[in-house]
């Protein structure tokens, strides 16, 4: 059965940065991604937390299916669905109260997607990072049961309840060209392990990128080794996520 293949953008596609915007995308990966996807027979998408603008952002001039927000908006063939901010008004509430909150902590940065919010606190100290966890903590708290938290590395990020990436997966296996094939997704985080689970549930293969305990069968080292898979798959080697490495 041919592969349809899903890929986390930060920690799965480029080395995690100490702030979202200082990515950067190695030479070769976009090129090597459109070949892949043409192989594919156009079955590959971006699979992120980020807005789909941002992924359009660091991969232009390719405009690849993608799942934004951790699935709150959704592009397949160029129609993009969902991801309005005007349409999370209690949430916006929390953006600005988690703004004037975190104003006195140092290099705690807070990312408004607009229909979700992350809080960053990587380059924090221990006590200004322990305060922004408590934070967003209490802003998903206050949130209710629309909204879940979801902790990654050094982040906390609230998003919408029912959006996740493993239904944004399941949208698209059930679509052309994506329906029919055997699902394969990449990812790094905590963020992703429901979705390995889902993956697997229907028969695809999840692969965990970098160390830590997880529910994929297998496991690839760090981005560089996702890089060096996807340039060996896009130059016509066979794709058979089974051969890697178990987790």
């Amino acid at each position: 059965m041919d592969c349809a293949l899903f890929l986390d953008f930060d920690g799965t596609l480029v080395d995690i940065a100490p702030t979202p915007d200082a990515v950067k995308v190695e030479e070769g990966l976009i090129e090597n991604l459109e070949t892949l996807r043409r192989r594919l027979g156009g079955a590959l998408a971006i699979i992120s937390g980020r807005p789909i603008a941002q992924i359009d952002g660091f991969l232009a001039p390719s405009l690849l299916d993608a799942a934004g927000l951790h699935g709150v908006e959704r592009r397949r063939d160029g129609d993009l669905e969902g991801g309005r901010p005007e349409d999370h008004p209690a949430l916006r509430a929390q953006v600005e109260r988690l703004h004037a909150e975190s104003a006195s902590l140092a290099q705690v940065l807070i990312e408004d997607k607009g229909a979700s919010v992350a809080v960053h606190w990587r380059l924090a100290s221990p006590s200004d990072a322990e305060r922004a966890e408590t934070l967003v903590k209490q802003a998903a708290e206050a949130l209710g049961g629309d909204y879940r938290l979801q902790l990654g590395k050094a982040v906390g990020e609230i998003v919408p309840a029912k959006a996740t990436k493993a239904v944004a997966i399941r949208a698209f296996m059930a679509e052309a060209p994506y329906a029919g094939r055997r699902a394969v997704f990449l990812g790094d985080d905590k963020t992703d392990e429901i979705a390995f689970v889902s993956v697997a549930e229907d028969g695809g293969v999840a692969i965990r990128v970098g160390d830590g305990d997880t529910a994929a069968a297998r496991r690839l080292p760090d981005p560089a080794a996702v890089r060096a898979l996807i340039a060996s798959w896009a130059a016509g080697e066979p794709i058979d996520p089974d051969a890697l490495p178990p987790a």
